[in-house]
């Protein structure tokens, strides 16, 4: 049984995204719950990398879903519906940030690159996701998408909306200060070695 009471038959297939969504379109009151459910993590953590903060995130997320949940029967099969629903979440957050007017670039604190810890134990991850916050809207949204979602460079412009061109140049840029910001980590992890 479904969250919301829907039912599936044991043999019954797992539906495509595609059917899924064609069948949100033509009524199926569980179909977009469904799709929702299958995409909610990697789209929420794409609104985090995007927003940069979890409230705006969560929010963008929300903005965006019900855009998707209303404009369905305008999408046009060029593209996977995980690409569509990538677009219209990342266009949901830099919407807000646009609004919110929160496009400064901030240096990472110097509390983080000068760790008290001699002993070099940083949590990796953390380290290099404040590096990426630290990157231009576009910059980062370009990176993401490529770098960590896994989207060709010519998906990456599809979602985005620009040239493909821009997308290579935006991940150019962003991975150039990327290494910059990150350089003092790389250099702390040799020393340890």
């Amino acid at each position: 049984m479904g969250i919301f009471g829907g039912t599936r038959g044991q043999g019954e297939r797992r539906r495509t995204d595609a059917e899924l969504l064609a069948a949100h379109v033509a009524g199926d009151r569980y179909a977009f719950e469904e799709l929702f459910y299958r995409h909610h993590r990697q789209l929420y953590r794409l609104a985090v990398l995007t927003s940069r903060d979890p409230d705006d995130a969560a929010d963008a997320l929300q903005d965006a879903l019900l855009s998707a949940h209303r404009t369905a029967r305008t999408f046009r099969n060029d593209s996977a519906v995980s690409s569509w629903l990538y677009r219209i979440v990342v266009n949901a957050c830099l919407d807000r940030l646009r609004r919110n007017r929160t496009h400064a670039c901030d240096e990472l604190d110097d509390q983080l690159c000068h760790a008290a810890d001699p002993t070099g134990r940083v949590d990796t991850a953390i380290v290099v996701e404040r590096a990426l916050m630290r990157l231009p809207v576009a910059q980062r949204a370009a990176v993401v998408a490529v770098d960590m979602q896994g989207y060709s460079v010519a998906e990456a412009a599809r979602l985005l909306g620009v040239a493909e061109g821009t997308v290579k140049s935006r991940c150019s840029r962003a991975r150039s200060r990327l290494a910059q910001s990150l350089e003092f980590f790389a250099a702390g992890a040799a020393a340890v070695e």
